[in-house]
């Protein structure tokens, strides 16, 4: 049951695009401009990952990376010729949110505070998915971008919506100044 929780968090994740948070990082001391061609990373899975546990969305990723990529230049290749290497990998967390409201104010001296304020605390679940660019000659993480979202759950299996978030995770891949 934990696993089919876990699976329908990150479907809806994965296919609903708004209010995703994506964060890239880099090293800035490597030269892109050498990266001309890509490979798919197919080895053995990062442990808890949830893409691992779900091979249909993790195909559609990996389709929507490679079309992405090949709309930047970039030349997919299946063998051991690559400069780069994606990695793709996912994973959720429930999270906590307290929200205090207070009071609002003073209606009377002798009838104390109105408005009743009060806390609510709800949990939400987040997703997290984390594409990772490898430098194919000395197997360093050259570039990373993560998106994450909160998940509502009202989202359907879409590959277009799919392709939206990889688009926003790769969109300063290469990074400015390093294009190839």
């Amino acid at each position: 049951m934990k696993k089919m929780f876990a699976f329908i968090i990150l479907t809806a994740f994965l296919m609903s695009c708004s209010s995703v948070t994506v964060v890239t990082d880099y090293d800035h001391d490597r030269d892109f401009s050498h990266f001309k061609s890509f490979a798919i990373y197919k080895g053995k899975t990062i442990p808890g990952d949830e893409l691992a546990q779900h091979p249909l969305i993790k195909d559609r990723i990996l389709k929507a990376l490679q079309a992405e990529l090949e709309s930047k230049g970039f030349k997919y290749v299946d063998n051991d010729s690559a400069t780069f290497v994606v990695v793709a990998h996912a994973g959720t967390r429930e999270k906590m949110q307290v929200t205090n409201w207070g009071s609002y104010g003073w209606y009377d001296p002798w009838w104390g505070p109105y408005g009743g304020g009060g806390v609510d605390v709800s949990q939400y679940d987040e997703a997290t998915l984390i594409v990772d660019i490898v430098d194919a000659k000395n197997k360093k993480l050259v570039w990373r971008g993560k998106a994450t979202k909160v998940v509502d759950g009202s989202a359907a299996q879409d590959p277009v919506e799919l392709r939206k978030i990889v688009s926003q995770i790769l969109k300063d891949f290469p990074p400015s100044g390093n294009q190839q």
